[in-house]
């Protein structure tokens, strides 16, 4: 053994003996050790000896004990005992006050005993500690069994093996196992229903670095309550003697499984809360239904379900009365829009094919959702349930889920469709919770969906009633050729009044509308055709353009939106002049042949419907080869530029696109096709009436 009490290379692991270092208990305590010949002299002294009694050895050897250690009261006491030891065999312990050198008197704690010689003499031997020190450390002790045995927080040593030395009550109530079993079992033994792995490592990392872990949070399942999920704050520190040996490492394990419960529960409602204030924003940016079934299902995916599908109603996505709807009482869905986060990573193979038609089985749960109205919830799915959820929310090929729900969209009092979740991935099934923040986003979606339906439909019943109102193409007229082209707004809901009109008047002339109602939607489309109707039979009344204008001004009165604009030509191909009236309208486009591009210098004059204000004629002359261009601000006007900018990029699109050399309608139709591409505005929030008219250059 070397001079530190390290192990020496040659000395065998676990052999049978072992140095310890310096500062254990016996140092701690200094027993002092004392031998007394039969007649009570001194014969042997040691160093502890010394420190306690405060004698060197060559003060005491040789003297009596009780006259140099004891006050002369207790003399008479101390033969009394000596004699009993020596004489009786019997040991002695207790505390008795001892004489320092320094004159004190001192308690001591003395252990007393007889010992017997090779030669046979017989010996006393003392053993003596200071008594307070040893009721301090006995106090000590006493403290720390029991509060390690009555701690509610677990307890345990761990050797550097990772093996039990010691575990108390509360950790053993833990782990469902006895303390005594549990020591000396390694530490995947005891806490097997942990992540082992996770918590060795852990450990691992303390002994190696000596660095404590703090308040480690790990959940699982006791065996002592399989059924309920708890959760523990872990801490970790190594253990080291005075030398800096590792003894081993100690950990403590605090249940605080409410906490977690609270910490989870504010979790979830903190996500509930995220999840609708993004509804609010992310689902019902355009007024289109499958768009808006699209955000819905990649609102929920991943963070409430691995997988999700919008379904429809058909009959929700027909207009009233639409002829083969089915009866009510049979369940006919359309899919909308799919969403599942186990899809492959290029996103391919989706839970089920957007754009579906399937009916529903009367006892499925979705059929059950929409019929009744409210959530149905499959908080676990079993063999009974595969085949129905796995038709609404589930396909081939994709992990099965364990939870399910189908939650009904409602808008304005009517069921228009089910939005299903489904969970692969989630380990907890779908709880109340969750039904009523899928509820509360389905609702919000829902209303979302229905104004959708409600704009397409008018968007369709608009544009449907403007393109019947507006003329088919014109019959070929004298000395003109003719293109139009009529664009829709983009948006549902946005169909304007706009509208041209070509009309045949007596002696070869021909009237050119074009005419823009103000406002969108139905009511804008049946105000247009009651103003074109209105020019068109004004027209057989061979009026000159502004009287035209001022009897169409007077029909306003009483229409729900009676202002628009129009622009009233009338051209004569025998004096190749155009007379034309305008109210309130861009001015119209003249080309002249080999010339360029120029806006008609007009009276702008006033929109129809301000009443009261007279319109002016004037004349312009269109001769062979010029062309004449009508438009309505749909095609110049752009959100962020000005309108002479437009009109500027306008003529010059003309002039480049303009061949005098080129004639016949199909060039004037690539004119149109070039005029819309270029200029319209690609959001498309209005719609366009084009009509450019052209003089063949033969027509004399």
């Amino acid at each position: 053994m070397n001079a530190t009490g390290s192990r020496p290379p040659d000395e065998p692991a676990g052999g049978a003996y072992r140095t310890s270092a310096p500062g254990g208990l016996l140092d701690v305590l200094k027993v002092a050790a004392v031998v007394l010949d039969d007649r009570g002299r001194i014969v042997l002294w040691s160093p502890q000896a010394e420190e306690v009694f405060g004698y060197s050895a060559q003060e005491a050897l040789g003297r009596f004990a009780a006259r140099l250690l004891v006050r002369e009261e207790h003399v008479d006491l101390v033969t009394g005992l000596f004699a009993q030891v020596m004489q009786e065999g019997l040991s002695w312990a207790g505390v008795f006050p001892v004489r320092h050198k320094d004159g004190s008197t001192r308690l001591l704690e003395f252990r007393n005993m007889r010992l017997r010689g090779e030669s046979g003499d017989l010996y006393a031997l003392g053993l003596a500690t200071e008594s307070s020190t040893l009721r301090r450390l006995e106090r000590d002790v006493a403290l720390s069994s029991r509060l390690v045995a009555q701690s509610p927080i677990g307890l345990a040593v761990l050797d550097p093996g990772l093996r039990f030395m010691t575990i108390n009550p509360a950790l053993a109530r833990i782990t469902g196992r006895p303390a005594d079993e549990l020591t000396g079992r390694p530490l995947r033994d005891g806490l097997a229903f942990l992540d082992v792995e996770l918590v060795e490592t852990a450990v691992r990392q303390v002994l190696k670095t000596g660095a404590p872990l703090v308040d480690q949070n790990v959940v699982g399942r006791t065996p002592a309550e399989p059924g309920q999920v708890h959760a523990w704050s872990v801490s970790y520190h190594r253990l080291e003697a005075g030398d800096g040996r590792v003894l081993g490492l100690a950990l403590s394990a605090v249940d605080v499984t409410d906490r977690h419960r609270a910490a989870t529960e504010a979790a979830h409602a903190r996500r509930r809360l995220a999840m609708i204030a993004d509804a609010s924003v992310r689902v019902g940016t355009t007024l289109d239904v499958e768009q808006t079934a699209r955000e819905l299902a990649g609102l929920v995916v991943p963070d409430l379900a691995d997988a999700a599908t919008v379904d429809l109603l058909d009959a929700a996505l027909r207009s009233p009365g639409t002829p083969g709807a089915p009866p009510a009482r049979r369940r006919f869905f359309r899919t909308l829009a799919v969403a599942d986060a186990d899809a492959d990573a290029e996103g391919t193979g989706p839970v089920t094919a957007a754009g579906r038609s399937y009916e529903a089985d009367a006892d499925s749960p979705v059929a059950r959702c929409v019929r009744e109205g409210r959530p149905v919830l499959v908080a676990r799915v079993g063999e009974e349930d595969r085949r129905h959820v796995a038709r609404t929310a589930h396909g081939t090929g994709r992990p099965e889920p364990h939870s399910y729900m189908a939650v009904p969209l409602i808008a304005r009092g009517s069921v228009l469709g089910a939005l299903h979740l489904a969970r692969t991935r989630h380990a907890e099934p779908f709880d109340e919770d969750d039904v009523v923040l899928a509820r509360e986003l389905a609702g919000r979606a829902a209303v979302s969906i229905d104004n959708a339906r409600w704009y397409q439909r008018e968007h369709d019943t608009a544009l449907t009633l403007q393109r019947s109102l507006l003329p088919h193409r014109p019959e070929p007229r004298p000395g003109l050729e003719l293109a139009y082209r009529y664009q829709p707004a983009g948006a549902p809901g946005d169909v304007g009044g706009d509208w041209f009109d070509v009309i045949p008047l007596a002696d070869d002339r021909t009237a050119l509308v074009v005419g823009d109602v103000m406002g969108s939607g139905v009511t804008a489309a049946a105000t247009m055709g009651q103003l074109r109707n209105t020019t068109r039979a004004l027209a057989d009344l061979d009026l000159d353009p502004a009287e035209i204008l001022r009897h169409v001004d007077r029909s306003t009165t009483g229409l729900e939106q009676s202002t628009a604009t129009c622009v009233y030509a009338v051209y004569d191909p025998h004096r190749h002049a155009c007379l034309v009236a305008n109210a309130g309208h861009l001015p119209p486009v003249r080309i002249p042949a080999g010339g360029a591009p120029e806006l008609l210098r007009l009276p702008t004059g006033v929109p129809l419907g301000v009443g009261g204000v007279p319109f002016a004629n004037r004349t312009v002359p269109l001769r062979p080869g010029d062309r004449l261009v009508l438009y309505t601000d749909g095609l110049v006007e752009v959100r962020g530029e000005s309108i002479d900018t437009r009109l500027d990029q306008l003529l010059a699109l003309l002039a480049d696109a303009t061949d005098a050399t080129d004639a016949g309608n199909g060039h004037l139709d690539r004119v149109c096709d070039r005029v819309l591409r270029t200029m319209r505005d690609p959001a498309g929030h209005d719609d366009v009436a084009l009509l450019i008219a052209r003089v063949p250059p033969h027509h004399a």
